[in-house]
C-alpha cells in the first residue's frame, strides 16, 4: 500500500527509463505506478504497482491514472488527443499535450522552434517527388527525409542522394518532412528541467557519439566546447522549455557546425544522453524529472567529477551477461554497471556503464572496455 500522504506518480510505459526512475522514487519515498503493455517489460519486473494495458486505449489510460497525483511518460507515443483528454478530466499530466506534441511531431516542432527563433536547419513538409526535388535544388543534395511521427534511434530517417532515392521513401506512404543535410562536426545534447512554477535548471552540455543511428557513448562535459558556446546551448535549451511550457525534463539534441549550433531533435522525458547523471551529477535526471513533475524545488545539476563517460552496452551473440561481471568488476571496481532487464538481441541497448575521473582519455577507455566486454566477452 502507498505510504500515507506520499504521492503516486503514474508513468505511462514500462521501459528502462521507468525502471531507472524507480531507483530515484525509492529515495524520495514516492510511489511509482507503471502502465505496461506486458508484465515482462523492463520496469514491470521491478515495480510493485503495475497496471497492464494499452497506452493507445483511452479507457485503459483513465483506469491507470485513477489515484495518481501526476501522470508522466517514458516514451512519446501516447496519442496527443488522449493526453488532452486526461487533462480535461482534471488530471495533472506533465508534460501536457500542448508541450509533448513537439516531441511527437517533428514538423510541428520545427514550425514552433522556427517561429521562436531557435536555430534549426532549413526544412519543409513534403509529399511528392516534385516537392523534394524543389527542396533539393534550393538547399542542395543529399536531402534528409524524416518521418513526421514515430521515428527514433535512427529509424524514420533517410539520407537521399538524389530524387530517385527520395521517390523510394515517398512510396512508403509515411508523412514526411525534408531537411537540409547538415555537415556537422559533432553531436551535442543539453538536458534541462522545468517545473510548473517555471523554475529551470540545465545540466552541462554533453557530446553524444553515434554509430549506425544508435548512441554508443556520452562524454560529459562535451570536450573542448568553449564556455560561450556551452552557455548558449544551455540558454537555448531553457528557452525552448519555457516557450513550449515543458514540465519535466527536456533533452535537446544539437548539431555543432563550423558556424554554430542547430537544434536536431527534442525529447520530453529522461533521455539516453542523461544516463551519466546517476553517478555523475548531484541530482540524477530521474530524480530531477520526479521533482519537476511533482512541482518540487529542483536539485543541483552539477557534476560529481571533472569527467564522466557513459557507454551503452549493446546486445551480442552470447546472452550470458552475468558470467562476464567478474572480469569487468575486477578489472575496474570504479565502473558502475546498469542493466535494463531486457532480452539480449544483437545491437539492442540492454544496459550502460559509467566511469568517472579526471582525464577524458583514460575515463573513456575504462567505460569502453567495460561496455565492449559485457557485450562481446572480449576486448581488443
Amino acid at each position: 500500500m502507498p505510504d500515507a500522504g506520499m504521492p503516486v506518480v503514474g508513468v505511462v510505459g514500462a521501459g528502462q527509463l521507468a525502471r531507472m526512475t524507480q531507483q530515484a522514487a525509492i529515495g524520495l519515498g514516492v510511489d511509482l505506478r507503471v502502465l505496461a503493455g506486458d508484465p515482462g517489460e523492463s520496469a514491470a519486473r521491478v515495480i510493485s504497482d503495475v497496471r497492464v494495458g494499452d497506452y493507445r486505449d483511452l479507457d485503459d489510460l483513465r483506469d491507470f491514472a485513477k489515484g495518481c497525483a501526476v501522470v508522466t511518460f517514458d516514451h512519446e507515443h501516447v496519442p496527443t488527443g488522449h493526453i488532452a483528454a486526461l487533462a480535461a478530466d482534471g488530471l495533472a499530466v506533465r508534460p501536457g499535450a500542448e508541450a509533448l506534441v513537439h516531441a511527437q511531431d517533428k514538423a510541428v516542432m520545427r514550425e514552433r522552434l522556427t517561429a521562436a527563433g531557435a536555430p534549426c536547419p532549413p526544412w519543409r513538409r513534403v509529399g511528392t517527388e516534385a516537392e523534394v526535388r524543389e527542396f533539393g535544388e534550393e538547399h542542395g543534395w543529399p536531402v534528409v527525409l524524416k518521418a513526421v511521427r514515430g521515428g527514433y534511434d535512427g529509424r524514420g530517417v533517410w539520407i537521399c542522394d538524389d530524387p530517385g532515392e527520395a521517390a523510394e521513401v515517398l512510396a512508403g506512404g509515411v508523412a514526411l518532412m525534408a531537411e537540409a543535410y547538415v555537415p556537422f562536426e559533432r553531436e551535442l545534447a543539453v538536458l534541462v528541467a522545468r517545473s510548473p512554477h517555471g523554475q529551470g535548471v540545465s545540466y552541462p552540455v554533453v557530446e553524444t557519439v553515434q554509430r549506425d543511428g544508435i548512441c554508443v557513448e556520452v562524454l560529459a562535459p562535451a570536450p573542448d566546447l568553449d564556455a560561450e558556446h556551452a552557455a548558449e546551448a544551455q540558454r537555448v535549451g531553457l528557452k525552448i522549455a519555457g516557450e513550449l511550457g515543458v514540465s519535466g525534463l527536456l533533452a535537446v539534441e544539437m548539431f555543432q557546425t563550423k558556424t554554430g549550433m542547430l537544434v536536431n531533435e527534442l525529447a520530453m522525458r529522461p533521455h539516453n544522453s542523461g544516463h551519466w547523471t546517476i553517478e555523475g551529477a548531484r541530482t540524477s535526471q530521474f530524480e530531477q524529472h520526479l521533482r519537476a513533475v511533482l512541482d518540487l524545488p529542483l536539485g543541483s545539476p552539477s557534476m560529481t567529477a571533472p569527467v564522466v563517460v557513459m557507454a551503452n552496452v549493446l546486445g551480442g551473440e552470447d546472452p550470458d551477461l552475468f558470467a562476464r561481471y567478474e572480469h569487468v568488476m575486477a578489472h575496474d571496481p570504479g565502473v558502475k554497471v546498469h542493466f535494463y532487464g531486457k532480452e539480449v538481441r544483437p545491437g539492442r541497448k540492454i544496459g550502460h556503464v559509467t566511469a568517472l575521473g579526471d582525464d577524458l582519455d583514460s575515463v573513456r577507455e575504462r567505460a569502453r572496455h567495460a561496455a565492449v566486454y559485457l557485450s562481446e566477452g572480449i576486448y581488443t
